[in-house]
């Protein structure tokens, strides 16, 4: 089963999948997969990332591993909306896949939307 560790203490992911913010977010999902976990992680990522592809809303994703042996991994998903994003968290089929994953996974979840700064990015 995967631990929950909020990226950021004062702003909970669940408080996160709650908000009526409007406008697509950044999903940046951390995970450490426990030694010897790498492959059953992998395998079930695959599966809930089908799960989460079918989902009204998902616009993408992509997963980053760590280098040089690392176990990190960072997936960053777009979702047309929050709300989007929970519905799929709440939806059994996808509760029941995430009991799967090695035990002693981390994932540290967090919500993003893009951000202008002057004459370096657009929002």
């Amino acid at each position: 089963m995967v631990k929950i560790a909020d990226l950021d203490p004062s702003t909970s992911f669940q408080s996160q999948l709650l908000t009526q913010d409007k406008g697509p977010v950044v999903l940046v999902n951390t995970f450490v997969v426990p030694k010897g976990g790498m492959e059953k992680f992998l395998e079930r990522w695959q599966d809930t990332a089908k799960y989460m592809k079918r989902c009204p809303g998902h616009v993408s994703t992509q997963l980053h591993r760590g280098i040089a042996g690392s176990n990190a991994l960072v997936n960053v998903s777009v979702w047309e909306s929050a709300q989007a994003l929970r519905q799929a968290h709440e939806n059994p089929e996808f509760r029941e896949k995430v009991k799967d994953y090695p035990d002693g996974t981390v994932s540290s979840p967090h919500m993003f939307q893009k951000v202008a700064v002057d004459g370096v990015c657009v929002a």
